[in-house]
């Protein structure tokens, strides 16, 4: 994910090495994504969680090393500018991968063998295979459990006696435990409890799910409801394959790019985790088969109301998709603008048959995602608006922070 550098010196041997290619940063970042997705965050380890993020990161400083234009995330030094930038991201991103996936050892190295093939043999692909290899060590020694969190596992919340569904949550609670890559702490960007039960918003927000999250709902309309299932899983491969290859993108912006599109998806998800263990606030679903026990006249119960979308096994404030899309969306703007070339493309692994769609600008996209989680029957507006503001606040720390270029901070220590 991060650092680079060119000297006056090294820029005659730069343009003498071969070309790099500027997708092997985006296929490996794609291929990370295949390699950990597969696994449910209840079946993997807070190293695996950690591992696209360090993959990214370690390419970052591997190739920021060779051509050096940003700010480098884990003081990692300058290299030879004629070492191959494409053997330093796959060698990098390898070393990672095969330390946090261990079981799939055969599977890596034939990928990294496929990469490493179509490269000319010579002291350019060694000096990258080093350098590559130097990088991922370094990533793997940052970002994992901070040993100051104190892991408490989940307790039900139930009256002596009372039963309640025995099925831990979908979330494990080492996903707040972790160490954040760029804002203070978990605290700094907690949001506030959940509005209270004899509020007015409780009332709106209450009714709004009701009337358009039920499966039965009348109110909803056909594209709501495709939305709703659309986005229960979000791919935007498309798109960040598509800005990847974009003419003139160099390696150092690919790798650069995608460290801070998951380092601030990291951290904001962390805090949103975080949240939902401390406040425990029931879903829909609960809330409205109960909602002659709020104490608000203004909530009409259903004891009979099923959400459209099945609900997660885990809390429901603040909302992890609002939270991640709205820290994609500010991460990616600070990178393309509003409105990227071509919009905002966009999968869905929830329909994986479906047709890519394209949204004109990222806040179109991440208002999407956040209005499909009311209208699928799981989430308040209100968990969604804490959500959203979490994510924006965790991507802007990111991109104030993470891999700053150099002619910026040259320009301002000369002033």
């Amino acid at each position: 994910m991060r650092r680079l550098l060119t000297s006056a010196a090294g820029a005659a041997l730069l343009m003498a090495a071969a070309p790099a290619r500027a997708d092997t940063v985006a296929d490996w970042w794609d291929y990370a994504g295949k390699i950990a997705s597969p696994l449910a965050a209840t079946t993997q380890t807070p190293d695996q969680q950690r591992a696209i993020t360090r993959a990214s990161l370690a390419m970052f400083e591997a190739v920021n090393a060779i051509d050096r234009r940003y700010e480098s995330w884990l003081n990692f030094p300058a290299a030879d500018p004629a070492a191959s930038q494409d053997a330093a991201a796959a060698t990098a991103a390898f070393k990672v991968l095969a330390a946090a996936f261990p079981a799939m050892k055969t599977t890596l190295e034939e990928s990294y063998a496929i990469t490493m093939d179509e490269l000319p043999d010579g002291p350019a692909k060694d000096k990258g295979r080093a350098i590559g290899e130097a990088a991922a060590m370094a990533a793997l020694a940052v970002g994992g459990l901070d040993p100051a969190v104190k892991l408490v596992p989940y307790r039900p919340r139930t009256a002596p006696g009372e039963w309640v569904p025995t099925a831990l949550p979908a979330i494990d609670n080492s996903m707040y435990a972790m160490k954040p890559w760029a804002i203070p702490s978990v605290v700094s960007l907690m949001p506030p409890p959940p509005v209270a039960l004899g509020s007015e918003r409780w009332a709106k927000d209450y009714e709004e799910v009701r009337r358009l999250g039920g499966r039965g709902s009348k109110e909803r309309t056909p594209h709501q409801t495709l939305m709703a299932r659309y986005r229960q899983a979000l791919d935007l491969t498309p798109t960040m394959r598509s800005l990847a290859d974009q003419p003139g993108r160099t390696p150092v912006q690919n790798a650069r790019m995608f460290a801070r599109y998951q380092m601030a998806f990291d951290d904001a998800a962390e805090v949103m985790a975080a949240a939902k263990f401390k406040y425990d606030f029931w879903r829909p679903i609960t809330a409205i088969r109960n909602g002659a026990a709020d104490g608000n006249e203004a909530t009409q119960p259903d004891p009979a109301w099923v959400p459209l979308l099945p609900t997660p096994n885990f809390a429901e404030y603040p909302c992890g998709h609002c939270t991640v899309a709205a820290a994609i969306a500010e991460i990616m703007k600070t990178e393309t603008g509003p409105r990227p070339p071509g919009g905002v493309r966009v999968g869905s692994l929830a329909v994986p048959n479906s047709i890519v769609q394209t949204l004109p600008d990222w806040d179109t996209w991440a208002q999407q995602v956040s209005d499909s989680r009311t209208y699928g029957g799981v989430h308040f507006r209100f968990s969604n608006e804490a959500g959203e503001q979490i994510g924006r606040t965790a991507a802007r720390i990111v991109a104030e922070k993470v891999a700053r270029p150099l002619a910026v901070q040259k320009a301002r220590r000369g002033k």
